[in-house]
């Protein structure tokens, strides 16, 4: 399985953004999709997940009411929606995917992993 994120950029606090990432090669009947973000100097974390083909997203407290995934299953894509940003928020988000269905926040059960996208918000 490939991952292929994109849509990180520099943008002003209150501003929105939206990350896609795109699955290919071979997946399993259910998995899961994640993002995860890592700031300078602090541990790779949790962001929100959702299960394929049918799951529920969900988010991290720090993002909730924020940011929202979505998917469009024909494209095998995910998508994470930030609106609100806030300067905190800046770090490289990263994609991940899971053979197991379900809702995981620990980085060991994700089997795959995007190269990364910049988002960058300044105050």
């Amino acid at each position: 399985v490939q991952l292929q994120a994109s849509g990180g950029g520099s943008v002003q606090a209150g501003d929105s953004l939206r990350l896609s990432c795109a699955a290919s090669g071979r997946t399993s009947s259910s998995y899961t999709i994640s993002w995860f973000r890592q700031a300078p100097g602090k541990e790779r974390e949790f962001v929100g997940g959702v299960g394929w083909p049918r799951g529920s997203p969900n988010y991290a407290d720090s993002v909730k009411g924020r940011f929202m995934i979505s998917r469009d299953n024909a494209m095998k894509t995910t998508y994470l929606q930030m609106n609100a940003l806030k300067p905190e928020d800046t770090a490289v988000y990263y994609c991940a995917f899971s053979y197991s269905g379900g809702h995981y926040i620990a980085r060991a059960v994700y089997n795959h992993w995007g190269q990364g996208t910049q988002v960058t918000v300044s105050s």
